[in-house]
């Protein structure tokens, strides 16, 4: 677990309206104006404080929110915002204790202070009491003993002696008394239906946020607050990386443009980071100004707002509407929140809009506020039917939609938005931070829009399939897809040797049988002899994929996780099976390791690959078995172990509660198209996973298959195919050595190679196929996978490889472990 110092506080205090904001805000800016790089935090879904924290600080205004991303995202996201800063500063919402209604506390400022170790400092409105605010704080300080109260910034003060009075009593609380502010109207900042008027709509922001810097720096001893910021404990966890959570689906950069400007100015950064880290470059543009939107925009996203302030300028815009409205009928993928949505509409408050929807919007006197959980009623541009998300309303306009429409959630209080291939729009606001498979699935289809809009050009030497445009989907793309005739073919990790006479004849006697309904007792019980376990603990399956969509149909899983870098065939059975799955990366700068304590604590169920597709990376089984722990269920990948020599590090022995391990023989085997594998472990999942297995999906051939395969024959003849690999890839290694290429040293039949980006593209021109990695998540466009095959094929791949490097010398390839 790495280590991290930042100087931090959390700004909290009783209740709502005690001056939170002023005094965050106030320290940010007095902090900046010392000549410190301040970050700016907000606990909660707000996003009109994290304005006035840009503005103070000069760096974005991000929000902490457990609710919406998850306990385990927290330190993450808090590191990921405030690196290279000098001190942290996390505003509160409401009192200190007051979260998620229902959720004991969830989501608070304690919730929040908690998982970040983060000391406190109270701010308490004294203008309507004296002595008793000291019982407040008292009761603050000792409610939580994991928390601490490190100092209290009384605010308010009617005179002198008044705050001589609270100072006196606070004596008695053990907590110092940081400042003590004095009324002062010229600093408090301006409130709208929804709360506080945004930054970027309040030309005076500047120059208030001077006078508070002065104001706080006068009567807070703001050296003090510095030095309680420093003793802050070290944070354990890694920075959030929006790269290792999403990856770009070709080489291109495809536009997205934002709405921006003083009617939408509701949006998460992260979002803007994740689609730039998934291929994207996001460019702004004013609906209040623009006439048209930005040159080469294949994606647009509307946030929140308040265009109802706004709506006569909006109906104003005639060109720009008419540009919007052409270009979501043409297809372009759109996103919208809240505001987003009521600018889609027909019209807002009778006044024209978009009208890409059949729906009307209008302000009401009602206010709809609150967090949500929402599930997916049918596929979409974002979503998938039955997933499972987090989000928060905030709004007092009402849609009218017409009859018949496909909501894009359904909520407790019934159906939200609308939602079709190309649209998603809706009231609920979704940090995808904690759901970036929303930022992925979107960005993929901003990149097939732009290359359909690029007049299909394509390098004319290239096969007529060559894939430099986005995957269809980049969880069920796999190596097969990269193969066409006239490639030489280094993208499928099938083994390149002719399979054994044996084999061959075991498969043809197989066909006899054939008129019969399999039977896979044989087959479990020559499998369950290799691994020395009883034939109840082992269930034969149509292969790994099989046996991935058994484990994903087992439970109702609450929260389940992938590492990743991974094969996505168990990521998208979890998605199939509609779990929402969180990724936990494994990171190139640290050789691919594992950190089992990165998986949160709450994940029901995780799954690893060992040695891992398409990294190669061999982890060792102690560390993978300190996955487990109890109601936790660890589902290992060890479709690549039997070319390893010797199988070490292999758990398929081991026994142990909730460990299941996954087993493949299509590829050691150079049988792909007879599906065999097989699960094996705890026996009750085992049995469960047998519940939902379909009769006789196992065929007669796969099961001939695992006879012979996991015989001793077999398992000799399986040894020496696996030193042949390891004497091919070792030579292939030298080679990329030689020529100065970083790539994975793993224990695999495949090399993970960081050749450069356009490079895959430019070997197809050359007659060779390797696996794009830019289709797994945590890899960019500058990876490929490379089966390995015999030392005279390689060297066609190598002859091929230097072709491209020549006629590329500007080639960039970046450090990387070798």
């Amino acid at each position: 677990m790495v280590a991290t110092a930042l100087p931090r506080i959390a700004v909290a205090a009783p209740a709502s309206g005690h001056g939170k904001t002023t005094v965050a805000t106030g320290l940010m800016a007095a902090l900046s104006a010392r000549g410190l790089d301040v970050s700016g935090h907000k606990v909660g879904p707000d996003y009109i404080d994290p304005g006035y924290h840009a503005m103070a600080t000069g760096r974005p205004g991000r929000n902490l929110d457990p609710f919406l991303v998850g306990d385990k995202r927290i330190v993450p996201l808090l590191l990921h915002g405030a690196a290279g800063a000098d001190v942290a500063v996390i505003e509160g919402v409401m009192g200190l204790f007051d979260g998620r209604l229902g959720g004991a506390g969830e989501a608070s400022t304690a919730h929040v202070a908690r998982l970040t170790s983060s000391p406190i400092v109270l701010v308490i409105d004294i203008s309507h009491a004296s002595r008793t605010h000291a019982a407040v704080v008292a009761g603050l300080a000792t409610f939580d003993p994991s928390l601490h109260i490190a100092g209290v910034i009384l605010n308010k003060a009617a005179s002198t002696r008044h705050a001589d009075e609270v100072r006196d009593a606070m004596v008695r609380t053990g907590v110092p008394v940081l400042g003590l502010l004095p009324r002062d109207a010229c600093v408090e900042t301006p409130s709208r239906h929804l709360g506080l008027v945004p930054a970027a709509e309040r030309a005076e922001s500047a120059a208030t946020l001077t006078r508070l810097a002065t104001f706080i720096a006068e009567h807070v001893d703001v050296d003090l607050v510095v030095e309680i910021a420093r003793r802050a404990k070290t944070l354990d966890g890694r920075r959030w990386d929006p790269a290792a959570e999403i990856a770009a689906p070709s080489a291109a950069r495809p536009r997205v443009a934002m709405a921006g400007g003083r009617a939408f100015t509701f949006r998460y950064v992260e979002a803007e980071e994740l689609l730039r880290a998934a291929g994207c470059d996001v460019v702004d543009f004013d609906p209040l100004t623009d006439k048209s939107l930005p040159v080469a925009t294949s994606g647009l996203y509307l946030g929140g707002g308040f265009p109802e302030v706004h709506a006569a300028e909006l109906a104003g815009n005639v060109e720009l509407i008419n540009h919007l409205r052409a270009a979501i009928t043409a297809g372009m993928p759109t996103v919208a929140e809240c505001a987003g949505l009521t600018y889609l509409c027909a019209s807002l408050d009778n006044m024209p809009m978009i009208g890409a929807l059949g729906a009307t919007a209008a302000m009401t006197k009602e206010l709809t506020l609150g967090y949500r959980t929402a599930v997916a009623p049918a596929d979409s541009l974002l979503a998938r039917t039955g997933e499972r998300i987090t989000g928060h309303e905030f709004h007092r306009t009402r849609t009218t939609p017409a009859a018949g429409v496909t909501p894009a959630w359904d909520v407790s209080a019934g159906p939200d938005g609308f939602a079709g291939p190309t649209l998603h729009a809706s009231y609920l606001h979704v940090q995808w931070a904690g759901y970036p498979l929303l930022a992925q699935r979107f960005a993929n289809a901003v990149h097939r829009y732009a290359a359909a809009s690029d007049g299909g050009r394509r390098t004319s030497c290239m096969p007529p399939d060559e894939l430099t445009e986005p995957a269809e989907d980049p969880l069920r793309h796999h190596g097969d897809a990269e193969t066409a005739p006239g490639l030489l073919d280094f993208a499928v990790n099938v083994y390149a040797g002719p399979r054994p006479d044996w084999l061959n004849t075991a498969l043809r006697n197989a066909l006899d049988d054939a008129t019969a309904y399999p039977d896979a007792r044989a087959a479990r019980a020559a499998i369950a002899e290799r691994h020395g376990r009883p034939p109840h603990e082992v269930l034969p399956t149509a292969g790994a994929t099989e046996a991935f969509a058994l484990v994903a149909s087992l439970r109702s899983w609450r929260h389940a996780v992938v590492v990743h870098p991974q094969f996505s065939g168990p990521h998208a059975a979890l998605v199939d099976a509609g779990h929402i799955v969180t990724t936990v990366s494994c990171r190139d700068d640290d050789g691919f390791a594992l950190h089992p304590e990165a998986v949160p604590n709450d994940a029901d169920l995780v799954v690893i690959g060992n040695p891992t597709n398409p990294t190669g990376v061999l982890h060792p089984a102690q560390t993978i078995l300190r996955l487990l722990r109890p109601g936790r269920v660890v589902l290992v990948d060890e479709a690549f172990l039997d070319a390893v020599p010797g199988q070490p590090e292999s758990v398929a022995s081991q026994r142990a509660e909730g460990l299941l391990v996954t087993r493949s023989l299509t590829k050691h085997w150079s049988i792909p198209g007879v599906r065999a594998g097989y699960l094996l472990g705890d026996p009750t999942l085992v049995a469960d996973a047998a519940k939902h297995q379909l009769p006789w999906s196992v065929s007669t051939l796969a099961i001939a298959a695992m006879i012979e395969c996991t015989a001793e024959r077999g398992h000799t003849e399986g040894e020496r195919r696996a030193q042949q690999l390891v004497n091919w890839r070792t030579t292939f290694e030298e080679a990329l050595t030689k020529r100065g290429i970083p790539f994975v040293s793993g224990h695999a039949p495949f090399v993970l190679a960081r050749v450069g980006v356009g490079v895959h593209s430019a070997l197809r021109e050359q007659g060779i196929a390797v696996r794009r990695a830019d289709t797994l998540i945590g890899l960019d466009p500058a990876w490929v996978r490379i089966a390995v095959r015999d030392d005279q094929t390689n060297q066609r791949l190598l002859t091929a490889l230097d072709r491209v490097r020549a006629a590329q010398p500007g080639l960039p390839i970046a450090a990387s472990m070798v």
